[in-house]
């Protein structure tokens, strides 16, 4: 099967008007794309200027019908769970079940974490997302209601740095795996392979993402066996240029 193709914008600068960011993504929808992704961050170093994701992915459901959208990734050991599973299921009931929760561990080197008391430690924010998405999924299954639209659950894709094996484990616990610092698009064969093997006797469809820079062919990414390729704009995002992207099409 082909990949499918998506924009994947931070929110920052010019495009933290959420505004902005529902009109390319209807844009994204009407050029025949398969999905519009954004970061989710609280503070940059190279910005002051930045979007809230989860506010910004409200307009851009209300924007569109078709196109799968989330945020990648949410670092999930900043979050209070019972909030963020009221938050996933009222986007996903509001989009029409099609929203994707992308998640990690997060990274410190912004200030996001220390700085608002969160924990430092990569190993205490290993812990902490494993027993969050645990206890999200308890949520989602019947503590609260309503459910998500989609059922069983909505789809979770877990951030992993290339080669650490034990986010690439914890991926295959769940729907799909958004691998960072790939050397190339041999790797993902090799990615593939690995979660076949740790996926064996699992049922269901899981996705490997990968980014590429507006301009770059994606096929070899695809042909290696990524089932998404999101097409990115680096952290200081014009309108202009994603719009030129998007209206160049997911194959142009």
């Amino acid at each position: 099967m082909p990949a499918r193709r998506a924009i994947f914008v931070a929110p920052f600068g010019e495009l933290a008007d959420a505004r902005r960011l529902a009109r390319l993504a209807a844009a994204t929808e009407a050029a025949g794309w398969d999905g519009f992704f954004v970061w989710d961050h609280l503070v940059y170093v190279d910005t002051r200027e930045l979007a809230d994701p989860w506010i910004a992915m409200t307009a851009i459901a209300c924007a569109t019908e078709r196109v799968r959208i989330g945020a990648l990734v949410t670092p999930t050991p900043r979050r209070r769970i019972s909030k963020l599973a009221r938050e996933t299921v009222t986007l996903d009931r509001l989009s029409g079940g099609r929203l994707v929760l992308g998640v990690g561990i997060g990274g410190d080197r912004h200030g996001e974490f220390v700085p608002f008391g969160d924990s430092g430690d990569p190993r205490e924010r290993a812990r902490l997302l494993d027993e969050g998405l645990d206890r999200l999924v308890e949520l989602w299954g019947g503590e609260f209601a309503p459910p998500p639209a989609q059922a069983p659950r909505i789809p979770v894709w877990v951030a992993a740095r290339w080669p650490n094996r034990r986010p690439i484990r914890r991926a295959a616990r769940w729907d799909g795996i958004f691998p960072i610092d790939l050397p190339g698009p041999e790797a993902i064969a090799e990615l593939a392979e690995q979660m076949r093997s740790l996926r064996e006797g699992v049922e269901g469809p899981f996705d490997i993402v990968v980014t590429n820079p507006a301009g770059e062919d994606p096929r070899p990414w695809e042909e290696a066996g990524a089932t998404w390729c999101l097409t990115g704009f680096g952290r200081d995002p014009t309108e202009a240029e994603v719009r030129e992207a998007i209206d160049a099409g997911p194959r142009g």
